[in-house]
């Protein structure tokens, strides 16, 4: 019988390594092919690795929270061939639980080479490029490195073991920090005695928490700590500046009601409201491309791309945000099929990583929930991110050829949060209102 080893696959480019989650097969267990074996978490997503083959699981080479390296091998199947072991990498891995954003981009943050401990020495200890990351962004040396404790396997030092190793050397720093007063002796003049006050006319340095009978105390799962560290870095990084514009949509909505059905009849799609905003942005990224760039230290790199990601909360409460590319190539048909398929998949779990990547401009559409305007962090390395809220009827005042009349129109609130390093209040504001001016200016008889 042969034996087949099972590799971890390629989830990217800028993936390097994954955490095993969960075994699905067992060993012994029978596979057939395309069979889920178990689940990977990288820091852009969750996903599971297929079986290329068919067979039996025969050994493990790694356990629950243990990281593997691109590349490695994870697993041995047992096929039905007697041909030599063969080696063969499986399809790339396909997302089941969604996650924010997420965060594409943020493996393209600079490090700076003299910070880089682990390049001042040789070691033949591996070490992962994130761990090395962590460690320069730490400043922790390669020596003590090589004295932490790794969980791995064969001892392999992993993120949370170094994260751990960081949160505990953080916290005896401050815990040297903290000076405790003894208590003074009194003397009692009329008995010559000499007594200490009592123990607790001394400030408790101990912080302590009070949690009622009807608190919860909830541990962050591993992905949103990694939201939560996204979105600190990200306003510690970018002043943050947001512009408003109130938009009149009432041509966009009647446009849409009209050929609504009869688009869902010829392409078998709905058509909504998000690909009109993404043609919106697009056109207005072409008119003000300065919007469409990132910033490296002090170099500001102006892409050539326009891809679009859409911010989506899934039933989890996670976020993700799928990209979609050439998002200014594609006509209004293109946009509405690109949009409805990332955002199926999206629910369904079946986005793949490049697909949440490479992101050069978000869209959130914080009406989807009721709100009438947001304030959104900015996606790093990205400079520009635009809400768009609930589409509301109001009374507006309408200048007609007999004179102002007030109308019952569909009015919105769009909001533009820009880095204000390298996008100022000019062009975060004429950018926002050109969007706004694209979606007013819509065509009520146009064709599609």
């Amino acid at each position: 019988m042969a034996q087949y080893e099972l590799l971890l696959p390629k989830m990217g480019e800028s993936v390097a390594e994954a955490t095993i989650i969960k075994w699905v097969k067992q060993p012994g267990d029978s596979i057939d092919l395309d069979d889920t074996i178990l689940e990977i978490a990288t820091d852009k997503v969750d996903s599971e690795v297929p079986s290329p083959v068919a067979g039996k699981l025969i050994k493990q080479l790694f356990a629950a929270d243990e990281v593997a390296q691109v590349g490695d091998v994870i697993a041995i199947i047992e096929t039905g061939g007697d041909e030599n072991p063969k080696v063969e990498e499986p399809a790339a891995a396909t997302v089941v639980e969604n996650t924010t954003e997420t965060i594409p981009g943020i493996d393209q943050l600079p490090v700076e080479e003299k910070n880089d401990a682990t390049n001042s020495a040789s070691t033949d200890r591996f070490y992962s490029p994130l761990v090395k990351s962590i460690a320069a962004q730490e400043n922790i040396s390669l020596q003590e490195l090589d004295s932490i404790k790794g969980s791995g396997a064969d001892g392999r030092l992993n993120k949370d073991d170094l994260l751990n190793y960081i949160n505990s050397k953080n916290g005896e720093k401050a815990s040297s920090q903290t000076v405790v007063t003894p208590p003074t002796p009194v003397i009692e003049q009329s008995e010559n005695k000499v007594s200490t006050p009592q123990a607790s006319s001394v400030p408790n340095k101990t912080s302590t928490t009070s949690v009622s009978g009807g608190d919860e105390i909830i541990e962050m799962d591993r992905m949103r700590k990694l939201i939560a560290d996204h979105m600190v870095m990200s306003k510690t990084t970018s002043p943050h500046v947001t512009s408003f514009v109130e938009a009149d949509v009432t041509n966009m909505v009647l446009w849409r009601n009209k050929v609504k059905n009869s688009f869902e009849k010829r392409e078998n799609e709905k058509i909504t409201f998000t690909p009109i905003f993404v043609e919106a942005v697009a056109k207005a990224i072409k008119d003000f491309p300065m919007i469409n760039v990132s910033v490296n230290g002090t170099q500001i790199i102006k892409k050539r791309d326009i891809n679009i990601g859409m911010a989506a909360a899934l039933p989890s409460g996670n976020l993700i945000v799928p990209v979609i590319r050439n998002a200014d190539q594609l006509n209004l048909v293109g946009l509405t099929k690109a949009v409805n398929d990332l955002a199926n998949r999206a629910r369904i779990s079946k986005l793949k990583p490049d697909e949440t990547q490479g992101g050069t401009f978000t869209l959130t559409n914080v009406g989807s929930f009721g709100n009438v305007m947001g304030t959104p962090i900015i996606n790093q390395p990205q400079v520009a991110i635009l809400a768009v809220g609930a589409i509301k009827k109001k009374p507006a005042v309408l200048e007609t050829e007999h004179g102002d009349v007030i109308a019952i129109r569909h009015m919105m609130f769009l909001s533009l949060s820009y880095d204000h390093r390298v996008v100022d209040g000019s062009l975060g504001g004429m950018f926002v209102r050109r969007v706004a001016d694209y979606l007013e200016n819509w065509d009520f008889n146009r064709e599609i």
